[in-house]
């Protein structure tokens, strides 16, 4: 690509969660920053609530791997304009986690206690607001009903969301128009500009590689995509830093980084492998709304006692029970309420067995969708993902402007197995419990369904089964740091955001002293 080449002192290569939090800390500890972005750049006026092609989807990113569909964010904020806000912090015994593998997966230097003062400071910039039940939308409150008659503890989530400004649309997939979910384009990012980084949608990374300016190390070469079409380019070029921050997300960075293993002299083994989908497992419960009065005693106005998967908040409520630390690993997981949108109403099956996609049976599970209660179980998953060949351009080979085919497979192990058979079975026994419901397996078309993807390019201690360092530096390669979701080494047991935020604040001071041994005139502040 035979394009002008400008300079910068550091690139940052995604703005989501991990992009945005060290752009910002560089940016103002008085780095000059550039922050690449391969989506749209959307204001609060531009969200919609419509599921019309065009609108969520230009947002929205439904990646096709096989054995797995991953749901991800494409746009400035990232998954975090599109995710729902449930802010959770890891339990202790994630840290020590070990896998298949027989040796502990985490960094010495990180656990729960460690990273618990970096999750503070997360939790006060988003902010993060912890629910009263007074806040849990119905959904959120017919499974803390159905826990309680079941024997089961149940509690509020914290979210990042403004509940004084939240209207409980339940939109939170299309963005918020009312500024109420916390997303990177309400603190971070603004935070970054106000430092003076320079924010570039629609600028897709193709290649990271060696610099050609004396004094700088990196070359990032990269296409600019059409807004409406982002199959379409519409330029190109190339600018080269003395840092590179990689926060593309766990479908792209690795997938960037095995591209470009040729032009930097290679990366490490673990590149691309170990992937995690956070042992994601979605049941449907199609409620019966007599029980739901006689068993339950609820009711939401009068003469319905339920009826409300679409109302309110995507998450209000979840179970701890099962994140016993004593248990055995591939034992533990927790239960969310959570909403999906119409679009997704086909990937439920009507029976037990097989995949009834048609017929009388499935038009009338879809009929009683106002009476699903969906419910996410994220569990101890076995890191079995690894991407193949990369695409010649991008992060996976766009078939449709939001629709892609990843190189990524996932086939689960037994050990992954075993943990969604024992979430599977919990969900049973709370909600088929006295003939409230009858739980149905999510589709198995396609595989897992994913919107948690982690550990593709993971930190750790052993260079064979890790590819970062535990400050987030790539292995071999100095002044290249990943601080996305794919730093994460393993599931987490619950929502992965806040942890992969807190890891990129904890990440920052190493980034600064990096950036400063590289003559960049930069300092670490911890001030907001």
């Amino acid at each position: 690509m035979n394009a002008a080449t400008e300079t910068t002192d550091v690139v940052v290569i995604g703005s989501g969660f991990g992009g945005a939090i060290p752009a910002y800390r560089l940016a103002a500890g008085g780095a000059k920053v550039v922050v690449l972005e391969r989506g749209p750049w959307l204001r609060t006026e531009d969200f919609t609530h419509d599921l019309r092609l065009g609108t969520y989807t230009r947002i929205v990113d439904l990646i096709q791997g096989d054995g797995i569909t991953v749901v991800a964010g494409n746009c400035v904020g990232g998954s975090s304009v599109v995710y729902f806000a449930a802010s959770l912090r890891a339990p202790g015994f994630v840290f020590d986690r070990r896998g298949s593998l027989g040796h502990r997966l985490w960094p010495a230097s990180l656990r729960r206690a460690t990273l618990d003062p970096w999750y503070e400071r997360v939790e006060q910039t988003l902010p993060v607001a912890q629910q009263s039940w007074h806040d849990v939308p119905y959904p959120g409150g017919l499974f803390a009903a159905a826990c309680r008659n079941a024997g089961r503890t149940c509690n509020p989530v914290p979210v990042a969301v403004d509940l004084r400004r939240c209207t409980n649309c339940n939109w939170m997939l299309s963005g918020c128009r009312f500024d109420a979910k916390r997303s990177m384009l309400l603190n971070y990012l603004p935070a970054a500009l106000a430092h003076g980084a320079e924010i570039r949608p629609l600028h897709e990374v193709q290649l990271i590689g060696p610099a050609v300016t004396p004094g700088y190390r990196y070359r990032v070469t990269y296409t600019t995509v059409d807004g409406d079409d982002y199959r379409v380019p519409t330029g190109g070029g190339a600018i080269e830093a003395k840092i590179v921050v990689l926060a593309a997300g766990a479908m792209a960075t690795p997938v960037l980084l095995q591209r470009s293993a040729a032009a930097l002299g290679g990366v490490p083994a673990a590149v691309g492998r170990y992937f995690s989908s956070n042992g994601d497992r979605v049941s449907v419960a199609a409620m019966n709304e007599d029980r739901i009065r006689d068993v339950l005693g609820l009711e939401r106005e009068p003469g319905v006692p339920y009826e409300a998967l679409h109302i309110g908040k995507p998450i209000g409520s979840m179970s701890y029970d099962r994140l016993d630390p004593h248990a055995a690993e591939f034992t533990r997981f927790s239960l969310q309420q959570i909403y999906f949108p119409t679009i997704t109403n086909l990937l439920t099956r009507s029976g037990d067995a097989g995949s009834s996609w048609f017929g009388v049976e499935k038009k009338e599970l879809s009929a009683r969708w106002r009476s699903w209660l969906t419910v996410l179980a994220m569990t101890e998953d076995d890191n079995e993902g690894t991407f193949g060949v990369p695409p010649p351009t991008g992060a996976f080979t766009r078939l449709a402007s939001s629709i892609g085919l990843s190189p990524l497979r996932y086939a689960p192990t037994a050990n992954t197995l075993r943990g969604w058979a024992a979430a599977d079975t919990e969900a049973r026994a709370v909600l088929e419990r006295d003939g409230l419901s009858r739980v149905r397996p999510w589709s198995d078309v396609g595989g897992a369904l994913c919107a948690h993807p982690l550990s593709s390019c993971r930190m750790g201690d052993d260079p064979a089964t890790s590819a970062l360092d535990d400050s987030n530096e790539l292995r071999g390669h100095p002044g290249l740091f990943v601080t996305d979701g794919s730093a994460v080494p393993t599931s987490l047991c619950v929502n992965p955001s806040l942890t992969i935020a807190a890891l990129a604040e904890r990440a920052g001071p190493a980034i600064v002293r990096r950036a400063a041994e590289f003559g960049v005139p930069v300092r670490y502040s911890d001030a907001w």
